[in-house]
């Protein structure tokens, strides 16, 4: 299944990091360490093979793929090696890559992102296209977007812009008939218009913010608590983060867009909102990588105080890079499997998942699990016979 990945930001760290990953992978030269699609529960001959993965994207800068390989390299998210190996193939990629178009309204931006989605589909001879957004993150948009039906919507494209970035993207890859994912807190397809253009326009959709640190001990610790019937009075981070997200969130609309979304777990998952502050802190020098240090206090029985702390260090692109690998993978499956609308079977890849999906991690893998088998076509081989 000849699969388009076309990613927003595409000359930004994360999408970087995904495409030469990517390559390594064909090549032969890398290991596919997390990637969860490759373990026994998931692999199977329904996805589509990292061979059968082409990738394109817009992006608002013009450095070449190869310098900004070149910049991780010397931020230590990859070896100089493996870029070196794969230069020749990030130059091809190049070919594929397009500025982000600018228009006088949003109406035409999107028809000129269409363009562009059905000339690569043309030029690869693709069977779906999935379109991922990992650019910056945006402030949240205001509540009148909410109120807006698709009939109301399409009007007002004609006119000033109503739409954040994120949005528009998600606009035109569905009436390109692509599935498109959000791996960043902003809007995207969150807007009951926009579910409705997925519905009528038959493409599936997911979200939202990656799940790659802190919220993912989040999203496995909560569930403790809670089974052993634990009271916690207080859940506080400090997040520091370096590099270009780290910069973004340093500004408040992107901030309190993130930090809403990393806080939703807790509530979910317990049943009530304790004391919960989220704190993020841009430290330039960290780079790619980040730091999180959170502390918990909580009640046991006959009141007993008690408290847990831990601490996370993860380089964010590595985290995120595999996820992006295995969303456009599954994404794809779907599209082949005739689901359409938002996908909250995928929620163990979010902070924040579309639809009505478990809070808990365990869950969501069970869920996640169960819905890429049932992609797979009648008489298509036992994926865990297919790994045997």
């Amino acid at each position: 299944m000849r699969t388009g990945m076309w990613l927003v930001g595409a000359r930004g760290s994360v999408a970087v990091t995904t495409v030469t990953g990517l390559l390594a992978l064909r090549a032969g030269l890398a290991p596919t360490t997390g990637c969860v699609t490759e373990l026994p529960p998931l692999r199977g001959p329904h996805l589509p093979g990292f061979d059968e993965l082409f990738v394109g994207g817009h992006d608002i800068m013009d450095t070449p793929l190869s310098k900004r390989a070149e910049t991780l390299v010397a931020a230590g998210v990859l070896p100089a090696v493996l870029v070196g190996a794969v230069a020749a193939e990030l130059d091809a990629v190049e070919a594929d890559l397009r500025p982000l178009p600018q228009a006088a309204t949003q109406a035409s931006a999107i028809a000129m992102i269409v363009r562009d989605l059905a000339e690569f589909r043309d030029r690869h001879r693709l069977d779906h296209i999935v379109v991922i957004n990992v650019a910056s993150t945006e402030p949240r948009p205001g509540p009148e977007l909410a109120q807006m039906d698709l009939a109301t919507l399409t009007a007002a494209l004609a006119g000033p812009a109503v739409l954040p970035p994120s949005s528009v993207m998600a606009y035109a890859a569905f009436e390109a008939g692509c599935g498109f994912v959000d791996f960043t807190p902003s809007a995207g397809a969150r807007l009951p218009a926009l579910d409705d253009l997925a519905r009528q326009r038959g493409v599936p959709y997911t979200g939202h913010d990656g799940k790659t640190g802190e919220t993912l001990v989040k999203s496995v610790l909560a569930p403790m608590f809670a089974m052993r019937n634990l009271q916690i009075g207080s859940w506080s981070g400090i997040n520091l983060l370096g590099g270009g997200d780290g910069a973004v969130l340093a500004e408040p609309g992107p901030k309190a867009a993130k930090v809403a979304s990393k806080d939703r777990v807790l509530e979910s998952v317990l049943g009530y909102r304790p004391e919960a502050t989220t704190q993020i802190n841009y430290v330039a020098d960290l780079g790619d990588f980040k730091t999180a240090w959170d502390l918990i206090s909580f009640s046991g029985f006959l009141g007993t105080r008690m408290r847990m702390e831990f601490t996370w260090h993860g380089c964010d692109s590595a985290l995120a890079a595999p996820l992006i690998l295995d969303l456009a993978r599954i994404v794809s499956a779907a599209q082949e499997a005739g689901r359409h609308g938002p996908l909250p079977e995928l929620a163990f890849f979010f902070k924040d998942p579309v639809g009505d999906a478990p809070p808990g991690l365990a869950e969501q893998w069970t869920s996640l699990i169960h819905f890429v088998a049932g992609l797979a076509p009648t008489g298509a081989p036992d994926q865990q016979s297919e790994s045997a």
